[in-house]
């Protein structure tokens, strides 16, 4: 199956001890029940039973310990393949429990990326204990703004420090035993990452700054010790640390987006099919078959970008650092998808989606939170266009990127390098994923992009409008879906997907690049040539009922009481 059922997913990609890690954790779940998992989500419980789960099973020492502080155990490696695994199956069962397993992963990045032997040790050994971990970054001030930040440590001489300073919506920063956490030396200005323990008696846990299940923290620093073995990385090693770390942690949010609307669609397609309005069963609707076809099509192409982009992640280098742009997208494109998926279903389930009983009153919540953490979509829309020109004009040669589910550790992640240089980023030929398959809705998508080059070429963004965030958003969104739809397409190859489905992917693509081009068109600042050439881009998708039913009936409604969560 193309979408994760927990109670039939076999993980045959997967070693012995990593599959059992993911079934026991679906286990968990399963045996919580869906009463109690609503029950604790209202309540705001601390999800103790979870990390007591996680402790007594040593359920993320060995997906996120690099295979170097493993102790020769091959079930401990960072393989980014697993991750999003673990990603998908807790976002399908709640996003507190992502949310806790998430800033574990960003703590431990600034750790596994540094120089500091005596640190990764101590992490490995507090990882296998069963703790969790922090990352001490954004500011209440200043946000994510790493320039503003007021965390300051003194050095006292002898090798000797003193930390002072508050960070403000910190996960897990009530009981992290390590908190990664970035300031500046208050006598060289240097940057500075290191850590500390939230229980130490200098470290204030002030308060949880959300009213949710997960902690959220506030946190200060009021006289801190800090000693050379708490220094992680200075100067710029530490500012590509809180960089790299980012790059690697965002990836996940758009895996947990995935895990929320599958189990969404599940409860969604169930509840429909057996409602009975005014004679008829509500999914024999017109415009619900059509809600609920665009809503899979959305999930199907979350799925298969992300899958396929994490064959790049695991294969990058710094000659191969395509992984800059489509890590973002996940983060920004498949979380925004993840929106509309639920805001497509919502419209078909209607006021039972706000009932206290069913899951889909936390997804309906909890889906918004993913494109604002890690970086607002706006943040990682500047930064996906830098790569616009290279992709789509001057395309570089690169052996072919194999599907990557080997039991491999991603040593890259942790020795990314330098964060410049984007804008001399090549990729291979789109063009080739493009030129794959025939499919009608696929060759109008072509149309498309060929006249939004077209429009670069004739009509580029003047200086005013390469200034203007809101013109540049709208160009960045006809790009993303370029480089979303390439990915796509070789997955399905790699995985032979029904090309009816691929198509009406398509169909869905189509009316996304009209409205967007459309969006451009009326821009206040857009010029006449401009608007002309926008026009050229706006097309129909080809309407073909037979592939539309073919659709609904072998991928959506199929799903008809296919799973339901345990009570």
């Amino acid at each position: 199956m193309l979408l994760l059922h927990p109670k039939k997913e076999d993980y045959a990609h997967l070693d012995p001890r990593s599959k059992e890690i993911m079934q026991k954790t679906i286990e968990f779940f399963e045996t919580k029940g869906k009463a109690k998992l609503k029950a604790d989500y209202h309540n705001m419980v601390w999800y103790k039973d979870f990390l007591d789960f996680v402790k007594e099973n040593e359920l993320f020492a060995p997906l996120l310990t690099p295979s170097t502080y493993g102790g020769g155990d091959p079930a401990y490696r960072w393989d980014t393949r697993r991750i999003c695994d673990m990603n998908e199956i807790l976002g399908f069962y709640g996003l507190p429990y992502w949310y806790t397993w998430q800033v574990t992963i960003l703590g431990l990045g600034p750790i596994w990326m540094s120089a500091n032997e005596t640190a990764k040790k101590k992490a490995a050994q507090l990882l296998k204990e069963g703790h969790i971990f922090a990352f001490g970054l954004s500011e209440r001030a200043h946000g994510a703004d790493l320039y503003s930040t007021e965390m300051a440590l003194t050095p006292l001489g002898n090798g000797r420090y003193v930390a002072d300073g508050g960070k403000y919506y910190i996960g897990n920063g009530n009981e992290a035993a390590m908190v990664s956490t970035f300031g500046k030396n208050s006598e060289t200005d240097e940057y500075v990452f290191f850590a500390v323990d939230s229980r130490h008696e200098a470290y204030d846990c002030v308060q949880n700054v959300v009213a949710w299940q997960g902690f959220v923290a506030e946190y200060a620093l009021n006289g801190y010790p800090v000693t050379e073995d708490d220094i992680l990385s200075t100067g710029q090693e530490a500012w590509n640390a809180a960089l790299n770390t980012v790059n690697v942690g965002k990836f996940n949010l758009g895996w947990g987006s995935i895990g929320i609307c599958t189990h969404a669609l599940y409860e969604a397609i169930t509840h429909a099919a057996n409602r009975n309005l005014y004679g008829k069963w509500v999914t024999d609707f017109p415009h619900i078959r059509q809600l609920f076809v665009d809503a899979y099509a959305r999930l199907a192409a979350m799925k298969l970008f992300s899958t396929r982009a994490i064959d790049y992640m695991r294969s990058a280098s710094l000659e191969d650092r395509r992984y800059l742009l489509y890590n973002p997208m996940v983060k920004m494109k498949v979380t925004t998808e993840g929106e509309h998926v639920i805001n497509l279903l919502w419209d078909v389930i209607a006021a039972r989606g706000f009932e206290k009983d069913v899951y889909f009153e936390m997804a309906a919540r909890e889906i918004r939170a993913l494109p604002k953490l890690e970086g607002t979509v706006h943040v990682n829309m500047a930064l996906v266009v830098k790569f616009m020109k290279n992709f789509l004009f001057n395309p570089g040669q690169f052996p072919e990127i194999p599907k990557r589910d080997d039991p491999a550790n991603d040593d890259f992640l942790f020795n990314q390098g330098p964060t410049g240089g984007l804008s001399k980023v090549l990729f291979h030929d789109y063009r080739l994923a493009y030129d794959s398959m025939d499919l009608p809705n696929l060759a109008v998508f072509k149309e498309q992009i060929e006249a939004f080059k077209r429009f670069l070429m004739a009509a580029p963004p003047s200086k005013e409008q390469s200034r203007d965030i809101d013109f540049l958003l709208s160009l960045g969104e006809l790009f993303t879906l370029v480089a979303y739809g390439q990915l796509i397409l070789e997955k399905a190859a790699m995985d032979d997907v029904d090309k009816n489905l691929v198509d009406q992917i398509f169909d869905v693509m189509v009316r996304d690049f009209s409205k967007f081009a459309l969006e451009i068109y009326s821009k206040p600042n857009s010029t006449p040539e401009q608007m002309e050439l926008c026009q050229k881009m706006i097309r129909k998708p080809h309407v073909d009922p037979a592939r539309f039913g073919t659709v609904w009936n072998d991928h959506v409604y199929a799903l008809k009481g296919a799973y339901e969560m345990n009570a």
